[in-house]
């Protein structure tokens, strides 16, 4: 009978897994999308350069993208070592691990309750619910699907642990009894140590992979903070270590939050390191932009609309734009849903136990991105369902067993729709999953699925603008104007747009616009200083491009932009080879020296300085990677340039007559 049993749940997990492979598997053929992806991958230099220990190190002790996850960085930097920049593979990086999320959770339910099919049943709607397309086709959301693993990972080993633990406590208990009835103590070390020693070491070696487990899972992703809380609600149900509230309740309550505590701890420290991460990011909206009262409103909204696209997933898309305000009878309903939901769950509980947990495990791992810490623009996100919504299921799937079980027609009737709900989820995942092939349809369904989505208009923008479809990029930026006059990101895009274009005074308007709404974005200021240097304003660039530098070092055209006019420019008072070598060197090792027109820079900031032997041999360098990228024009201007460093001479642009600033 065992032996079946492990047979049937071995081809349920292949089933489970093979079904997702093939749900998901068109993602092999998807781009990277613009939003998030080229700060994640494409357009990060030190996950674009693969694994390094400077990378390594990067990825363990800086912010970025007001985060900090390093497993998240460094699974990144293990793609692109495996990988290079073909984002199909990337993509299917996460479909694995979403399968494997998929297998975990049937192995872990089934552990903890024994119930094989309704396991089964809740794992498939994890696996193709379309609201979980989002996870799983993004890149960058590559943090969702990693923590999750870590997740399931650390509740498989903590209901080990509980297991064991009970068990111990248990023969403790008899014991204990039994010593009383008979009145012969024995020495307890003697008779209990031998034996208590195996399970001692199961408790710690199941309770530190836990431990290690939820670590990895906070540095992939920090929304895991409330890992601890659903450990307390599976310590209710299924693993039934809370039966009783009588005289031994509040010992057992003890016993329970004490053993938590190395998790809470882990779960502040994570608190602390977001917090820090967001705020230096700027993603931290303060009280006096979204006050409180706004908080709560946005964060009821977003759970009835979590509900309702559980049950009817439609109208999904990559951006739900907060407004100004809510409607106060919208505001209203949402929280009499949410309250007359808890209040009738709370009085099925007494029978159903699965009710209330199911129903605070999906409002409770929700917490950290409901809205009450405002991060961004959004006041929801698909992606932030991918481990909530497992409450619900189980709410539902046990619910619906709960009710039929005792009837044939009712079994029948659950088991029918269990599998047109799988079936149809499916099939919707797969429509689903068609948006995400690249930018443009991406963001053409989120514009016809939303009202007003500014954001939306300007990432289409700048996917219009790099396929050179410039009217249509320079529409899709008036538009996000049009809708939010003062948006910082498209004033700077069609800044950017109209300076490539030629149209520089109008470009400059549009530019410093940006730079006084948005005053910490050192791509602004970059644009700006070259936008400047165009017009021959050097002095002015030079401002520009450092503030730029300033506020993020780490970028390697500004770098490389204003090492070349220091070392380059005609006049001596300008330039500062010193300073260009340093500039130079840094946007090389950035892209670890493999871009040829940075390292060409480098080979004239050499010169500038003097240093006219590292200029040849860099000079060379350049020429050899021009070469190996096919750009003949650049290998062949750094000819030229190689033999004026052979013959100790730097290379100085000509005068360049200035434009004044409009």
């Amino acid at each position: 009978m065992a032996r079946d049993n492990r047979r049937l749940t071995i081809i349920i997990c292949i089933i489970l897994g093979a079904i997702t492979l093939a749900v998901f598997w068109p993602v092999r053929n998807y781009e990277f999308i613009l939003y998030d992806d080229g700060q994640y991958v494409f357009e990060n230099p030190h996950v674009a350069t693969g694994l390094s220990w400077a990378n390594l190190a990067w990825a363990a002790t800086q912010f970025h993208s007001g985060n900090w996850h390093p497993v998240t960085w460094i699974s990144h930097m293990f793609d692109v070592q495996l990988f290079g920049m073909r984002p199909g593979l990337h993509h299917l990086t996460n479909v694995f691990l979403h399968s494997a999320n998929t297998i975990l959770l049937f192995l872990l339910l089934k552990a903890m309750t024994g119930a094989l099919w309704r396991s089964a049943i809740v794992s498939g709607l994890f696996a193709w619910h379309p609201a979980h397309v989002e996870s799983v086709a993004w890149v960058a959301e590559r943090k969702d699907v990693l923590s999750a693993f870590f997740f399931m990972l650390t509740l498989m080993a903590y209901v080990k642990y509980a297991r064991v633990s009970e068990a111990e406590n248990l023969s403790s208990g008899s014991r204990s009894q039994s010593h009383q009835a008979k009145e012969k103590p024995k020495d307890e070390t003697a008779e209990s140590g031998p034996n208590a020693k195996p399970a001692i070491r199961k408790k710690g070696l199941y309770y530190g992979i836990a431990m290690i487990s939820f670590a990895l899972g906070l540095m992939s992703k920090p929304m895991l903070v409330t890992l601890p809380f659903v450990m307390l609600l599976i310590d209710f149900w299924p693993l039934g270590r809370v039966t009783n509230f009588g005289s031994r309740s509040l010992s057992v309550a003890k016993r329970l939050l004490l053993e938590k505590v190395p998790f809470l701890c882990l779960t502040v420290a994570s608190c602390l390191i977001t917090y820090l991460a967001q705020k230096a990011g700027g993603a931290v909206d303060t009280i006096q932009r979204v006050p409180l009262e706004a908080r709560f409103s946005n964060a009821a909204i977003a759970y009835s609309n979590y509900l309702q696209k559980l049950v009817w997933p439609s109208k999904l898309a990559i951006l739900y734009l907060r407004p100004d305000q809510w409607p106060a009878l919208a505001v209203a309903l949402a929280i009499v849903l949410l309250v007359g939901l808890t209040l009738l769950l709370a009085f099925q509980n007494r029978g159903w136990p699965w009710m209330l947990v199911g129903w605070f495990w999906f409002l409770g791992t929700l917490v950290p991105v409901i809205g009450i810490i405002q991060v961004g623009n959004q006041y929801m996100a698909d992606r932030y369902t991918y481990i909530p919504y497992i409450g619900c299921f189980m709410v539902i799937v046990w619910g619906a067993w709960e009710i039929a079980k005792n009837s044939r027609f009712g079994r029948t009737a659950v088991i029918s729709l269990s599998f047109f709900s799988l079936g149809i989820s499916a099939t919707l995942t797969h429509k689903q999953l068609q948006y995400w092939k690249n930018n443009e349809t991406l963001f053409e369904h989120c514009l016809a699925v939303t009202v007003n989505n500014y954001s939306a208009h300007n990432i289409l923008g700048v996917a219009m603008a790099r396929q050179n479809r410039f009217e249509e990029a320079k529409f899709h930026f008036g538009e996000a104007l049009r809708i939010q006059p003062q948006y910082a990101d498209s004033l700077e895009n069609l800044g950017i747009l109209l300076t490539e274009h030629g149209d520089c005074d109008e470009a400059l308007t549009y530019l410093r616009q940006a730079a006084n709404t948005k005053p910490n974005s050192a791509v602004t200021f970059s644009k700006l200083g070259l936008l400047l240097d165009m017009k021959g304003l050097a002095e002015h660039a030079i401002v520009y491009y450092r503030e730029s530098i300033r506020l993020k070092p780490d970028q390697e055209d500004a770098c490389n932009n204003l090492a070349w006019l220091l070392a380059t420019h005609p006049e001596p008072r300008i330039r500062d080879g010193a300073e260009a070598v340093r500039l130079a060197e840094h946007a090389c090792e950035l892209t670890g020296f493999q871009r040829a027109p940075l390292i060409g820079t480098l080979a004239a900031a050499y010169a500038e300085a003097g240093r006219f032997h590292d200029a040849t041999e860099t000079a060379e360098k350049a020429i050899q990677v021009a070469t190996a990228a096919g750009d003949i024009g650049l290998a062949e201007r750094n000819e030229q340039l190689l033999a004026l460093y052979r013959a100790a001479k730097p290379y100085h642009e000509p005068e360049k007559k200035s434009s004044p600033i409009q």
